[in-house]
């Protein structure tokens, strides 16, 4: 006689042991990407190019002869750092939306994979861990292009693809959470427009924040990306030791919002498959 097995919850399936169950979630994401890496491997060259092409030897050379003294080291120098960290949280950030909801929402994968022995942490680790490893890429890609440039104002430029990192883990973890609690695109425009755009552009990317209002000058500090911003472009152009308490408040700052970030990327995981 043939017992009738009904449908198995992911709370009954045997769990493995945490390492290994991670191990696989980022071993899935992994797989994902070497079937569709050149489809984006263009562009993780083009991206730093164009930008580097416009802004930092096309308006760089206005800014370089204009003898302002805002800036004094090449423009490009000046911007390259800026723009690899900018860069890359901006992927990261797509990174913690689409997938993230997708997975949840549209293809259920998060669904099929809390069926297996995978567990909810180890799902939201190898999402969030993938996003590290896919920074770390562009990253990496970026600095390539910006020695190729002529572009790195000293060795250190390369410290800068850490720092990348730490900055998109610091706003990935944050956005992964919230989107597990939508349905839709909806608040897909509302991140870009008020959130990422702004920040791209008053974060001293383009300008020293000293350039801005004293009177605003303070909201720098609330904003992740100049932390990110400042710490690399110090690396870059060496001039760390000249300020090294307000580097290690970039780190901290920094690292703190990763790591409350991906707690509440944990929390919201388990809550949202084991509901």
């Amino acid at each position: 006689m043939t017992a009738v097995v009904g449908p198995v919850r992911g709370d009954a399936v045997p769990r493995q042991s945490a390492l290994r169950n991670a191990y696989a979630a980022y071993e899935h994401q992994w797989l994902l990407y070497l079937r569709t890496w050149r489809g984006s491997i263009f562009g993780s060259f083009a991206q730093p190019v164009l930008f580097l092409v416009a802004m930092g030897v096309g308006l760089g050379g206005y800014v370089d002869r204009s003898g302002s003294g805002a800036i004094d080291v090449p423009y490009i120098q000046f911007l390259a750092p800026a723009l690899l960290v900018s860069t890359v949280m901006q992927g990261s950030t797509f990174e913690a939306t689409f997938p993230v909801l997708g997975g949840f929402r549209w293809n259920r994968r998060y669904h099929a994979m809390y069926a297996t022995p995978l567990s909810p942490y180890a799902i939201a680790f190898g999402q969030i861990a993938w996003i590290a490893t896919r920074a770390t890429i562009v990253a990496t890609i970026f600095c390539g292009v910006i020695i190729a440039f002529g572009a790195a104002g000293t060795p250190g430029i390369v410290l800068a693809i850490p720092v990348g990192t730490l900055t998109a883990l610091a706003f990935a973890g944050p956005i992964a959470a919230y989107m597990t609690t939508q349905r839709d695109t909806t608040a897909f425009n509302a991140i870009w427009r008020f959130g990422i755009t702004p920040l791209f552009l008053f974060s001293g990317t383009f300008f020293p924040i000293e350039s801005l209002p004293e009177q605003i000058r303070w909201i720098a500090w609330l904003l992740p990306l100049w932390h990110g911003v400042d710490l690399a472009r110090a690396l870059s152009l060496g001039t760390v030791g000249d300020t090294p308490l307000v580097q290690l408040a970039h780190v901290l700052i920094l690292s703190g919002c990763a790591i409350a970030g991906i707690i509440a990327m944990f929390v919201m995981y388990r809550r949202q498959l084991e509901q």
